[in-house]
């Protein structure tokens, strides 16, 4: 059984790969800060729990992908001829399945207090012998949970495009749902202080609206991925780019005089087909080989296409 070349990272991009994975060392570390905060803090506000329980969610995407890092670059072998590389995907799906949880899990429970009217309220405590509004306490500790949130997401873009990670990206936003959490449970709380005690309910819906969408967006595409759908990028989940660039190929060389192509996703990387009808039969395997090398050289994700001569394309 043919099996394809074991995967590395082009050389340029190394450096970006053991970035990413150290940046989600740190968000594991940060999290796990926050959770401790937020639990010392947090009294028996249903904002604060709802930050916790969102926090604890948070770990799903980081994990994931420092388990796939270790799956993904394993060798071929006759059991998986095609490598590990799906692996990638499938973490993408538990992301992005996160993320929408999020979203689905704060919505039912902001709307659910709404509906109930419940009105919370936030006690004192006494610090080096002086008593304090508990509710400063919880806006100190949900700032944790908003700015160093904001710029771990920040940093985690453009690594997500550069190699091509969208679990990396789902990452991104679900920092963007952590801090954006911590955001509406600051407004509640403040609203609480000021007697508004639909405040937090309120401001949580409407995040939650945010963050559902993006999880469902994701959630939709890491399935269609699973599907072998045509690749997409990873921030807006258009049709690549490099489809194109692979049609080019084939359309500029001068021993093919039609053809059609497909390319599947599988975690980093694509995997595809061409089948061409020839202008002569003449040096065919090598005018084969070829094409193939300039297709795989066009990019790194191009991990393997193979190319069919036919008298006559297929139906696309």
């Amino acid at each position: 059984m043919k099996k394809v070349q074991n995967f590395e990272y082009p050389e340029e991009l190394v450096p970006a790969f053991e970035k990413a994975k150290k940046l989600e060392w740190i968000t594991i570390a940060y999290l796990i800060s926050t959770m401790v905060v937020i639990m010392l803090t947090m009294g028996n506000s249903q904002a604060m729990k709802t930050a916790w329980f969102e926090d604890l969610i948070s770990f799903t995407p980081s994990i994931s992908f420092l388990i796939a890092s270790k799956i993904f670059t394993k060798p071929t072998n006759t059991e998986f001829p095609y490598g590990y590389h799906r692996v990638v995907s499938i973490a993408y799906l538990c992301s992005a399945l996160a993320l929408f949880f999020v979203g689905s899990f704060l919505l039912i429970d902001s709307v659910s207090k709404l509906i109930k009217m419940e009105h919370p309220t936030i006690g004192t405590v006494v610090v080096f012998g002086r008593p304090v509004w508990l509710g400063y306490l919880m806006i100190l500790a949900l700032l944790w949970s908003t700015f160093p949130a904001i710029i771990l997401g920040k940093k985690k873009l453009p690594l997500a495009k550069k190699l091509h990670e969208k679990n990396l990206y789902t990452d991104a936003q679900m920092n963007k749902a952590d801090w954006m959490t911590a955001a509406a449970a600051i407004f509640g709380i403040i609203g609480i202080g000021l007697g508004w005690w639909w405040a937090d309910s309120v401001a949580a819906a409407v995040i939650s609206l945010d963050i559902i969408h993006d999880g469902y967006t994701n959630l939709k595409q890491a399935v269609l991925d699973l599907m072998n759908q045509a690749p997409k990028t990873v921030t807006d989940h258009k049709p690549d780019p490099l489809i194109d660039r692979v049609k080019e190929v084939l359309e500029k060389h001068a021993s093919v005089k039609e053809h059609i192509i497909r390319l599947r996703e599988e975690g980093h990387v694509y995997f595809g087909e061409g089948f061409i009808v020839p202008v002569s039969e003449a040096d065919l395997t090598h005018e084969i080989e070829l094409i193939t090398r300039k297709i795989t050289q066009l990019d790194w994700r191009i991990q393997e296409f193979i190319i069919t001569p036919v008298k006559k394309l297929p139906e696309e």
